[in-house]
């Protein structure tokens, strides 16, 4: 990666003035303080919900650090995301009980409902698949996480009725 910023997409959240001011307002609040690439992330991170390729591109030049080092912080920690993410979020916990327990039975059919694969959003921008790591609900074996609630005991001919009632579907 080059820290010329080249093209930025149409929908990147530099292209929009608002979300462009808070790039701003973070680098400018942390630019001169210890770890600025990580407060910075962050914040941007936790005010628009994701870090595109554009926008590290972008916070590498205004704090003047090599692009790897922004990148590297970004992939390095699971907290950071580089796209979008949907309205709604289910992760499956990859843990081994959960793994034996049939997740990946799970993840098939939310893959096969929703025709997206794990880390993609629906094209309407409503739900995202993801894998966790163990979320401590071992007993509760198979576990989904939806929206930052942990539903376990989950079954692959009950989990369409999870996906619908998130699409707003009786």
């Amino acid at each position: 990666m080059t820290r010329q910023l080249i093209e930025i997409p149409e929908n990147d959240p530099l292209r929009n003035t608002g979300k462009k001011a808070i790039i701003e307002s973070a680098i400018a609040e942390n630019k001169d303080r210890p770890g600025a690439v990580m407060l910075v992330l962050n914040e941007v991170q936790g005010k628009i919900g994701h870090v595109s390729p554009s926008m590290q591109a972008y916070i590498a030049r205004k704090l003047n650090v090599p692009l790897g080092q922004v990148h590297g912080v970004v992939t390095f920690y699971s907290f950071f995301k580089t796209k979008p993410r949907g309205k709604h979020t289910i992760k499956f916990c990859l843990g081994t009980a959960c793994y034996v327990a049939g997740v990946p039975q799970l993840i098939e059919k939310a893959k096969q409902a929703l025709n997206i694969e794990l880390g993609e959003t629906t094209p309407d921008g409503q739900i995202t698949l993801e894998e966790c790591r163990c979320v401590g609900a071992c007993s509760q074996a198979p576990v989904v996480v939806v929206d930052d609630e942990v539903q376990g005991r989950q079954r692959p001919n009950k989990f369409p009725q999870i996906i619908k009632k998130m699409q707003g579907q009786p």
